[in-house]
């Protein structure tokens, strides 16, 4: 099953145009083909945030697999007061925030022995700006990006969820409360708090 959603992943059509209210409609009617177009559209997405927040490609597969089960289960309970997009995201942050808290007991690799002079360098240029947030063109390298990962791993599941999507996935604050179910004003304390422990990691990191 796994292994059958990385392989969807890889050949979604990242330019597919549906109309999101038919296809949400359609779907609460049992129409599955709609259902199936709507993960199409939304599946990448929700993927590599899912990743993103838990550190590895089979569990993020996995949690991806379980939240669009969830999302077609109760499609029915969608009431529209929000965008199809924010209910789904809230479904897929939820399923993954009570995985990392269960698993909250991993213990990660350190980021000192894996950190060579490029990197350091690197990351002492986006350390310099101390109010940039997560340095997406700085993690455009694989090796970057996988030090960035590894250091999300580290933030605290609340805080992780809401870096990773107000720097990552660009959802603003009112879309993040709604998709984490809380105030706007706990997000932006967690987006704060967040990028600089994130911030504190990766300087651990250049020592």
């Amino acid at each position: 099953m796994v292994k059958s959603i990385q392989e969807q992943l890889k050949n979604t059509d990242a330019n597919i145009s549906i109309d999101e209210a038919a296809l949400v409609a359609q779907a609460k009617a049992g129409n599955m083909d709609s259902a199936q177009r709507l993960i199409l559209k939304y599946q990448q997405r929700v993927y590599n945030t899912v990743l993103k927040m838990c550190g590895n490609a089979d569990d993020a597969a996995e949690l991806t697999q379980d939240a669009f089960v969830k999302v077609i289960q109760n499609i029915n309970n969608f009431k529209e007061q929000s965008s199809f997009y924010t209910w789904l995201f809230r479904i897929a942050v939820n399923l993954t925030l009570n995985f990392c808290k269960k698993n909250a007991a991993v213990r990660f690799q350190s980021l000192q022995n894996e950190t060579d002079n490029e990197l350091k360098r690197q990351l002492k240029d986006y350390l310099i700006d101390k109010t940039s947030p997560l340095p997406q063109q700085v993690a455009a390298t694989k090796e970057m990006h996988s030090l960035v990962l590894k250091a999300l791993e580290k933030l605290e599941p609340g805080q992780r969820a809401a870096v990773v999507l107000r720097d990552i996935e660009q959802m603003n604050y009112n879309q993040i409360a709604e998709a984490l179910d809380t105030e706007v004003g706990t997000v932006k304390s967690r987006i704060a708090r967040g990028r600089k422990n994130l911030r504190e990691i990766l300087e651990a990191a250049i020592q």
